[in-house]
C-alpha cells in the first residue's frame, strides 16, 4: 500500500463559519475581522461573569454520572448586576446649570428652597463629560407635591446662574425631533428609493436580496452600459408603499453593498407631478384693454422712394418716438440717416508725367 498523507486537525484554530455568517460577509454586511473580534468579546465576557465553557460542563456532567456532586448543584447560577436606583415616576429636568455643579449642590438647593427632606429625593442624575456636567440633569421626589414644589423654583438662581426646572414628562416648549429620514434624504417621502454609488458588478438579484426585508419590491429600473450590460452604478427600487424606502433608509445594514458604502434617497415619484396643459394659440386671451396693440405707422419700415427730410422734422420725429414707446434695433436702423448716394465732384489736380 503507498504511503497516504497525515491529516493533522489543530485543537485550538478557531470554530467554522457558519452558513449566515457566510452569507453576512458576501453581501458585505460584515468582514472576517468584526466576526472574530465579536466571538472574542463573547468569550472575554463569558469568562469575566464565571460561565462555563463548554469542555468544563462536559467535566462536571461526567462527575455528576460517576457519583459525585448533584446535579442542581452544578446549574449555572443567574448573575445579579446592581444598576442603581431607577427613575422614579415623580422627576424634573433641571437645565442652565453651571459646569462646576455637582450632586450635593443640587440636593442643597431644592431642600433648602423647596423645604423638601434629603431622604425623599430618590435620585439625581447629573450627567458629567469628564470633570465637569453637561449643564442639565434630572431628579427624582417621593410624592407629587414635592414634585410641584420643585417645579416653583424654576429661574432661581444657583451658582450664578438662573436654573430653568420642568416636568421630565413633559415636552413642551423643547424643539421636536428632526426625523431620521429627513436627515438623511433631501427629498419627499415617496414609494421610490434611489439607490447611488453602486459597483459596476451590481446585479438586480443583488438589490432585491439586500432590500427586501424592508417591504414588497414590484419593480427594480437599474442603468446598464449598452455593450457590458453591467451597471452604471445607480438604480430605483419601487416598492409596493412608502414604508419600503423608509425601512432601508432607517437601516445601517442598508447603507453598504459588496463593501462599498451606498448612497439611498428618496426617488422622485413622477406619478404624483402635476402636469399643467399647454395652452394653444387659439385658446390665448386677448389683453384686458378693449383695443388690440396695433403698431404705428411711423416706425415701419419706409418701402420705395422716401423724400428726404430735413435735420428739424428727423429730430422732432425722434424725440416724439421716445416718449412715446421705445423704439426696438431693427426698427433704429430701418429709420437711422444715410449719405446721399449723389456722384461728387472731384476737386484734385490732374498731374502728367513726361
Amino acid at each position: 500500500m503507498s504511503d497516504k498523507e497525515e491529516l493533522s486537525i489543530s485543537l485550538e484554530a478557531d470554530a467554522p463559519l457558519s452558513k449566515k455568517e457566510l452569507r453576512r460577509i458576501k453581501k458585505g454586511k460584515t468582514t472576517l475581522e468584526e466576526i472574530q473580534k465579536k466571538k472574542a468579546k463573547k468569550l472575554a465576557k463569558a469568562a469575566a461573569s464565571g460561565n462555563r465553557t463548554e469542555p468544563e460542563k462536559t467535566a462536571v456532567k461526567a462527575e455528576t454520572d460517576e457519583g459525585g456532586e448533584p446535579e442542581d448543584s452544578t446549574e449555572k447560577k443567574p448573575v445579579s448586576i446592581s444598576i442603581g436606583p431607577k427613575r422614579a415616576e415623580f422627576s424634573i429636568w433641571i437645565g442652565n446649570l453651571s459646569f462646576e455643579t455637582s450632586r450635593d449642590d443640587l440636593t442643597n438647593f431644592i431642600s433648602a428652597k423647596a423645604d423638601i427632606p434629603k431622604g425623599d429625593i430618590t435620585r439625581v442624575n447629573l450627567p458629567t463629560r469628564g470633570t465637569k456636567n453637561r449643564g442639565f440633569a434630572y431628579v427624582d421626589f417621593a410624592t407629587q407635591e414635592q414634585l410641584q414644589a420643585a417645579i416653583g423654583l424654576s429661574e432661581s438662581e444657583l451658582n450664578g446662574r438662573k436654573v430653568l426646572i420642568k416636568d421630565a414628562k413633559s415636552y413642551e416648549g423643547r424643539p421636536a425631533k428632526e426625523s431620521i429620514t429627513s436627515a438623511v434624504s433631501k427629498n419627499p417621502p415617496s414609494k421610490i428609493l434611489f439607490v447611488g454609488n453602486l459597483s459596476f458588478d451590481t446585479t438586480q438579484d443583488m438589490l432585491r436580496d439586500h432590500f427586501k426585508h424592508c417591504g414588497e419590491i414590484t419593480k427594480i429600473r437599474m442603468a446598464t452600459f449598452e455593450d457590458s450590460g453591467k451597471c452604471k452604478g445607480f438604480a430605483f427600487l419601487d416598492f409596493k408603499d412608502i414604508e419600503g424606502p423608509t425601512n432601508a433608509l432607517k437601516d445601517r445594514a442598508c447603507k453598504k453593498l459588496i463593501g462599498r458604502p451606498i448612497r439611498l434617497e428618496y426617488g422622485e415619484d413622477r406619478s404624483q407631478r402635476k402636469v399643467v396643459p399647454k395652452r394653444s394659440h387659439e385658446q390665448v386671451e386677448p389683453s384686458h384693454s378693449e383695443t388690440p396693440i396695433q403698431e404705428s405707422s411711423e416706425y415701419q419700415k419706409p418701402q420705395g422712394f422716401q423724400p428726404k427730410q430735413n435735420k428739424g422734422e428727423r429730430s422732432f420725429k425722434r424725440h416724439h418716438s421716445e416718449k412715446t414707446e421705445r423704439v426696438t434695433s431693427s426698427v433704429a436702423l430701418a429709420n437711422a440717416p444715410r449719405k446721399s448716394a449723389a456722384i461728387v465732384k472731384s476737386t484734385g489736380k490732374k498731374v502728367t508725367f513726361d
